[in-house]
């Protein structure tokens, strides 16, 4: 099994079509089926199910295109790191974001690393913090920088201050004081929530008896602010996305429940090969405010 075959494998999986897939690939169809029958063979099982019209992924073909992504992204970075660095360009760092931390990306240390690397590529991958974990553990980001809870083994890590959620309020839902509100106070009003938080969410509501009443859950906390903005619920985001985010002429309410606040944190695997460059970006990324 080589990377050429693990690109035409993602291609095929991608495309669900071989033709297609040989068509994105700027190849013939016959060498695209020759090299998926060969894998199939070296790896003793049926990656995909071949219909009239197109194929779709069996279990091990699934397990496959998840380890594929990976291993052909690892070794795309590697390839532009070396290049870079080869030809004296300064490198490159991969920073992944969790977008509940996105108000705190990009800041003026930023700029202080472009500065002092003026050269160096920096790559930003999104996903929320299990993703940049995983993304973290595969070597494919150098730096992750997430919210709190997850799990620090094998991780070095610098955490900034605890930061509470705000409420963003549409005319028609605001409950609570002038300037803050209580999870008793958002008992029964719709909520938009993004899906990582709702386990803490549900477990803040049920402490206190109230009714937890979700009417949309998204992936990520900017989309709740913007679907807030529209009259479609009160949405609870980290407060420095407000930096970010337009919430128009909506409430804004921060919300008093200790157990929902959460703190960014900059993380890094402990055995990471330090270059000057990704030694630079930690010690400027390390206190997130």
């Amino acid at each position: 099994m080589n990377l050429k075959q693990l690109e035409y494998f993602i291609a095929i999986a991608e495309e669900h079509q071989i033709t297609a897939a040989a068509r994105r690939l700027h190849i013939s169809q016959p060498p695209l089926s020759y090299e998926l029958a060969k894998l199939e063979k070296e790896l003793g099982c049926q990656l995909v199910v071949r219909g009239p019209r197109s194929v779709s992924l069996t279990e091990a073909g699934k397990v496959l295109y998840d380890r594929a992504t990976h291993l052909i992204a690892m070794a795309h970075a590697a390839e532009r790191e070396v290049a870079s660095v080869g030809t004296g360009a300064g490198g490159t760092i991969t920073i992944g974001v969790d977008p509940g931390c996105s108000g705190l990306m990009p800041q003026d240390r930023l700029l202080d690393l472009r500065r002092s690397f003026p050269n160096a590529e920096i790559e930003i991958r999104e996903a929320a913090t299990p993703g940049i974990m995983d993304l973290l553990d595969g070597s494919i980001t150098d730096i992750g920088v997430v919210r709190t809870p997850f799990k620090s083994d094998g991780l070095r890590c610098r955490f900034a201050a605890a930061e509470p959620l705000v409420a963003v309020m549409p005319p028609d839902h605001e409950v609570g004081e002038e300037a803050s509100c209580t999870v008793d106070d958002l008992a029964g009003s719709p909520i938009i929530a993004y899906r990582r938080l709702l386990p803490e969410l549900s477990k803040a509501f049920e402490v206190t008896g109230s009714s937890l009443r979700v009417t949309t859950l998204v992936d990520d906390p900017r989309t709740a602010a913007l679907w807030a903005r529209e009259g479609m619920g009160i949405a609870l985001i980290p407060r420095s996305l407000l930096r970010v985010t337009d919430t128009g002429e909506q409430f804004i309410k921060e919300l008093a429940c200790r157990e929902l606040e959460s703190r960014p944190a900059v993380i890094w695997k402990a055995q990471h090969a330090a270059s000057d460059l990704f030694r630079t970006a930690i010690a400027l990324l390390g206190d997130l405010s």
